[in-house]
């Protein structure tokens, strides 16, 4: 892996690779979520572009020396620090939502495309890699024209592309890569490669101006349960994880179990079936109780909610829609139970991250919760209360900036980029066998000292270096 003067971005070699025709599925239709284009909508980031002179850059450099390329950047009068303002493409496709968005850097946010992939989660109880990649394939084109038509732009009013490149499914990484390495590469566009827990935790400081580093930030969501020290941007403190499954993988498997609506997704299917339940009628026990760590696991509850539904004889095979009102009863106390529980779990660990964080960052000021969980209001309620007793402020971006979106990963690479961490243009029509450099397990800090799991180091392989230790390391080289 070679970064080129800071950049966090992809490298691209050669490999031959076969790749299966496409098979037919029915995908959902694209949901356009187009924010006003004369609001701006939060932080201004204090960073110009000069495109003209930008261009007249790339052709006075090889195309094979982005080292000598990034150098010159650095030093080159009226490139960056005048002009007008960065307006970037963001491209997501970590997992099982096509997204994209225009962003510019003095906050506006001028389109928001998603394409949800919710018929294909119903069919398959869950994400199938190989059927989310051929959807992502399919609508990505028609998703990244839909943002620019929007925005009323083309890719020639690009400043930048920015796009996910871990961590997350590598087939579905790979869509997005790869087509923002086409416009990049065409359009002769700086690239910059965003890691996706990044970006939900920075989404926040785009909607809330007053958020500076040094902050705290819990990223919950399907497949991730993360919580950070953020000393500043591309340098965090991981004070825990999940050792196992993820809060958002435990309220899909409970509503995939009770028999609920997963076209929404199982955290709102169950957060309104508990508001029926009575939260105290099980008692369910509270996962790592005895562990004094900040690190998360949900494999145990989900096997008691398992063992809670065969008690109360609940068929999952029977909707809830048909169940009769005793059945209903037993599912929304299950529920509810479930729920509170769960829950109970992160503000445990949020406690003690926050006297960890405040030992280190004294000047502590807010908590951001952010990913598709966050969404969750029975969650915000509740973090809300713990987050008050430390003295602090829990502040939460709007629930579609929660979810998986382009707006997140443009805004992520518009903070980079004013750091000059980003990649020349990529050499255009790149050959279709190409590898690139994805990171499906890539940590986004270094472990805090109490913070260590013994079974989470168990699970190590593969696991590509942090972004903080890649950005320390570069910045290391650069002095």
């Amino acid at each position: 892996m070679v970064i080129f003067g800071g950049s966090i971005s992809s490298t691209v070699s050669r490999l031959n690779l076969l790749f299966p025709k496409k098979s037919k599925i029915s995908y959902s239709t694209i949901n356009a979520l187009k924010a006003p284009q004369k609001q701006n909508q939060g932080r201004k980031q204090q960073c110009k572009f000069n495109r003209t002179g930008f261009r007249a850059l790339f052709n006075s450099l090889s195309a094979n020396s982005p080292t000598s390329y990034f150098n010159s950047l650095k030093t080159q009068k009226g490139i960056m620090g005048s002009g007008g303002d960065l307006v970037v493409l963001g491209i997501e496709t970590s997992c099982d939502d096509t997204a994209a968005a225009v962003v510019r850097s003095n906050g506006d946010i001028l389109s928001q495309v998603v394409s949800s992939q919710a018929d294909l989660l119903v069919q398959y109880g869950g994400v199938a890699p190989k059927r989310a990649e051929e959807a992502h394939s399919k609508v990505i084109d028609q998703v990244i024209k839909a943002a620019l038509d929007q925005a009323n732009l083309t890719e020639k009013d690009l400043s930048a592309v920015a796009v996910t490149i871990g961590p997350g499914l590598s087939l579905c990484l790979r869509v997005g890569v790869r087509k923002a390495r086409e416009i990049a590469g065409n359009f002769q566009l700086p690239i910059v490669g965003v890691h996706h827990m990044e970006a939900h935790a920075l989404v926040a400081r785009l909607t809330e101006r007053a958020i500076e580093f040094p902050f705290m930030a819990l990223l919950i969501s399907g497949g991730h349960n993360l919580l950070v020290l953020a000393h500043d941007l591309g340098h965090y403190i991981q004070l825990g994880s999940t050792i196992d499954d993820a809060i958002g993988e435990a309220y899909d498997k409970t509503a995939k179990w009770l028999g609920l609506d997963m076209r929404r997704s199982g955290g709102p299917a169950i957060e309104e079936l508990a508001q029926e339940g009575d939260a105290e009628s099980i008692k369910f026990s509270i996962p790592m109780k005895q562990h004094k760590d900040c690190n998360f696991s949900y494999a145990g509850l989900k096997t008691q909610v398992r063992l809670a539904i065969a008690s109360k004889n609940i068929n999952s095979e029977i909707p809830i829609a048909s169940a009769n009102s005793e059945d209903r009863r037993s599912r929304a106390d299950i529920a509810a139970s479930f729920q509170r529980v769960a829950v109970l779990h992160l503000e445990e660990r949020c406690e003690r991250a926050i006297e960890w964080a405040l030992k280190m960052e004294p000047s502590l000021k807010f908590l951001v919760v952010s990913g598709g969980v966050a969404s969750n209001q029975y969650v915000r309620t509740r973090l809300d209360q713990v987050v008050k007793k430390s003295g602090l402020r829990l502040v939460c971006p709007p629930p579609k900036l929660c979810t998986d979106n382009g707006v997140m990963v443009a805004w992520t690479g518009i903070e980079h980029f004013c750091q000059g961490r980003f990649d020349p243009p990529p050499p255009a029509n790149e050959p279709e066998d190409a590898v690139y450099d994805l990171r499906p397990r890539w940590p986004l800090g270094e472990e805090y000292t109490e913070g260590r799991s013994e079974a989470r180091s168990l699970k190590r392989a593969r696991i590509h270096p942090s972004l903080t230790s890649l950005i320390q390391a570069s910045m290391q080289k650069q002095s």
